[in-house]
């Protein structure tokens, strides 16, 4: 088990689900990943963290039945100042769509877009610190931003979280092109550009990965709760993965981690 008392600044910090039906995706998320769920009050919206072993792994909210936007996951950087963030996202050629606003004595949450259309926030920890466990079954692991023009997004990245942009080697699929952010010599997320293999409807995105045991028995149990799997299993040098959907259509990956993925 790997647990965590915050995150650096510029990295990923946590991950939450909008859905339709919280009853619902607590009990898929829950058989797939042993959550437990401690679930806030109508003051809250109903928000609610999941937990691994008493320690927060990810949140869930009730997606309002007009909102703008779609079922999914959202992922978070680590900010220090949302303010400056705001002002640092709009200089490098992005938009803020909302915030930045006090979600109460949690914290200040930031919702931008980049210049390529995918949708990111960032995080300014008071009371809630982002997740308190990962790399583990049912822990965050990895997020990676899918877009269409993988060198713009790299670029803006670098800049609005002051990591180093690093283009992949890709000698076993020469089709792909693919950036690594770096703090330090640690890659802590990651950018896809998506190529011909991606139908031309799906728009620019990121990604959150979770840790499973077993990828091929998660796919099996992902199914078996009317959820679906859309891509794989397929193994990689960092491990076998699987792009997943739960039964309301948001989309998450899965990996189970390999030693070098787990020893970097």
């Amino acid at each position: 088990m790997s647990n965590v008392d915050g995150h650096d600044a510029g990295t990923p910090t946590w991950f939450d689900l909008m859905t339709p039906d919280l009853a619902g995706a607590q009990k898929f998320f829950g058989e797939l990943f042993g959550w437990t769920f401690n679930q806030g009050g109508a003051e809250t919206g109903y928000y609610t963290m999941c937990q691994k072993n008493g320690r927060n792994a990810a949140g869930m909210g009730k997606r309002p039945e007009n909102a703008p936007y779609p079922t999914s996951w959202s992922v978070y950087f680590d900010s220090r100042d949302i303010d400056a963030h705001a002002a640092r996202v709009r200089e490098a050629g992005g938009q803020v769509v909302m915030g930045p606003m006090d979600v109460m004595d949690a914290g200040r949450m930031l919702v931008c877009v980049d210049p390529t259309g995918a949708t990111f926030g960032y995080w300014q920890a008071r009371r809630h610190t982002g997740a308190q466990v990962i790399d583990e079954h049912g822990a965050m692991t990895w997020c990676e931003a899918n877009t269409r023009d993988g060198a713009k997004a790299a670029e803006f990245y670098g800049k609005v979280l002051e990591v180093e942009p690093r283009k992949m080697p890709m000698a076993e699929a020469p089709n792909f092109t693919y950036y690594t952010l770096h703090k330090g010599e640690k890659a802590v997320a990651g950018v896809m550009q998506m190529n011909e293999q991606w139908p031309a409807g799906i728009p620019a995105h990121w990604m959150p990965y979770f840790a499973v045991d077993d990828a091929d028995a998660a796919c099996e149990k992902i199914k078996s709760l009317g959820g679906k799997v859309m891509n794989g299993p397929f193994d990689t040098t960092y491990g076998r993965i699987a792009v997943v959907a739960d039964p309301y259509g948001a989309a998450f990956s899965i990996i189970k981690l390999s030693p070098a993925a787990t020893a970097s």
